[in-house]
């Protein structure tokens, strides 16, 4: 019983790992998205449901490679969120709405949680595994272990 109480406090002080790791996971899902849509830009348009939407696709593109890059190594992880939120909110209010909850494929709910973690990430940063944290402590001549 103590162990589990001691493995409980242990994760409880060090919550700031699974902040990062699940930071470090979305990203890599960012940047493989971008790496669908770069390999098949058709699906892009399935995805919009029309060509017209399709001058997105660089801009889309582009920031989920780049942005999702930034996001999994945590590297000016507030400025790639905020870049990647217009992709999503557009998403999520104009693509995925009109479809409703449940639906097949990228679906709302998988867009407005994508939404809320952008939105996370922008608003309190990468966590303490990131490049951010590292190059803020060694600028401040803290140890950037702890």
């Amino acid at each position: 019983m103590k162990l589990f109480r001691d493995i409980i406090l242990w994760l409880d002080k060090n919550n700031n790992i699974a902040y990062s790791l699940i930071r470090i996971f979305f990203g890599t899902a960012l940047l493989v998205r971008g790496l669908l849509f770069l390999s098949d830009p058709n699906a892009l348009i399935e995805l919009a449901g029309t060509e017209k939407l399709f001058w997105w696709y660089s801009y889309l593109t582009i920031t989920h490679f780049i942005g999702g890059t930034m996001l999994m190594v945590g590297f000016y992880t507030r400025l790639s969120a905020l870049i990647q939120i217009p992709i999503l909110a557009g998403a999520v209010f104009f693509v995925h709405l009109k479809e409703g909850l449940l639906a097949h494929g990228q679906s709302l709910e998988l867009s407005a949680l994508v939404l809320l973690l952008l939105i996370i990430y922008f608003l309190f940063g990468s966590g303490a595994l990131s490049l951010d944290n590292y190059i803020v402590n060694r600028k401040s001549g803290d140890n950037p272990t702890g």
